[in-house]
């Protein structure tokens, strides 16, 4: 009787700590119910509302229908794979130059990489927009270098919507790969070569399975960034790369339609939960996010 007794206050004690743990969470629960369940749940809501104010699939249907519904969404997603793709081949190995330095010097690197949050992201895309342009100082460098003869085009098009883009979202990739070389101890790399493994075979099959919770974490931050993006396309993109963040402002500035541009937003939402989904199953990304290469 003694021990269930003591059983029976045990659970009481645990149902009474979990109410309280509860409680102190609820300001928070009750935050992201507002900033987060109830916006999505209106966007869903709003899509499935047609012009005559009823249920309605014709936002969908209109989707299905076009196909320039479909160049869009192939643009935006090509523009997050290649603005990913680009940030990885650069940031990567500027994260492990930077994390090789001492403290302070390293800590001074990190502040040049920070730099570019201390201006106006309007400011940073219009800077591009100079620079790139036919008479920009870029096209005049080059023909004074002798790399070609005459300004060419690199603005107002995809290779300049990614200059600005890649420039704008390195420090998202940099610094959580910074992160995770840093709280590698350098041992393992000497006991990798006590071993017999030569530095690029000490890298692979050491440092660099360890630091893949930080790329990892890095690229699908860019990633998804990338998906939303307005301000650098508009610009540098010069019209000629739109991507679903585009169509959504001309759907409700030209077209004051918030059905289809809520429906925009609801297929890009399942689009981008469904690519993680499938990156989830093929690449074994929980194992990953665990514990890297261990």
């Amino acid at each position: 009787m003694d021990a269930a007794a003591n059983r029976a206050g045990l659970r009481f004690d645990d149902r009474l700590e979990r109410l309280k743990l509860f409680g102190l969470a609820s300001p928070a629960i009750l935050l992201i119910l507002a900033i987060l369940v109830i916006p999505v749940g209106w966007l869903f809501h709003v899509s499935f509302i047609g012009a005559d104010g009823n249920f309605s699939l014709e936002n969908y249907e209109r989707m299905l229908a076009r196909k320039s519904y479909a160049r869009i969404f192939r643009t935006t997603f090509e523009v997050g794979f290649l603005t990913t793709g680009l940030c990885v081949l650069i940031g990567y190995p500027l994260a492990y130059f930077i994390s090789g330095l001492p403290g302070r010097l390293a800590n001074l690197c990190l502040i040049t990489v920070l730099l570019p949050f201390w201006t106006s992201l309007l400011v940073r895309t219009y800077a591009w927009l100079v620079l790139l342009q036919k008479r920009g100082l870029v096209n005049d460098w080059a023909i004074s270098l002798g790399l070609w003869d005459e300004p060419i085009k690199i603005v107002h098009n995809m290779t300049g919507n990614l200059i600005g883009m890649v420039h704008i979202m390195l420090p998202f990739l940099i610094l959580p790969v910074y992160g995770a070389m840093r709280s590698i101890d350098r041992d393992y790399m000497k006991a990798a070569a006590n071993l017999g493994a030569g530095p690029n075979r000490a890298f692979w099959t050491v440092f660099f399975p360890l630091t893949l919770p930080g790329l990892f974490a890095g690229s699908l931050m860019v990633f998804i960034l990338c998906l939303g993006f307005f301000v650098t396309p508009a610009v540098l993109g010069g019209g000629k790369v739109i991507m679903v963040s585009m169509k959504i402002v001309s759907n409700i500035e030209l077209f004051v339609n918030w059905g289809a541009a809520s429906a925009l937003g609801v297929v890009l939402l399942v689009l981008t939960m469904l690519i993680l989904w499938i990156a989830s199953r093929f690449l074994n990304l929980e194992r990953i996010t665990a514990g890297g290469g261990n």
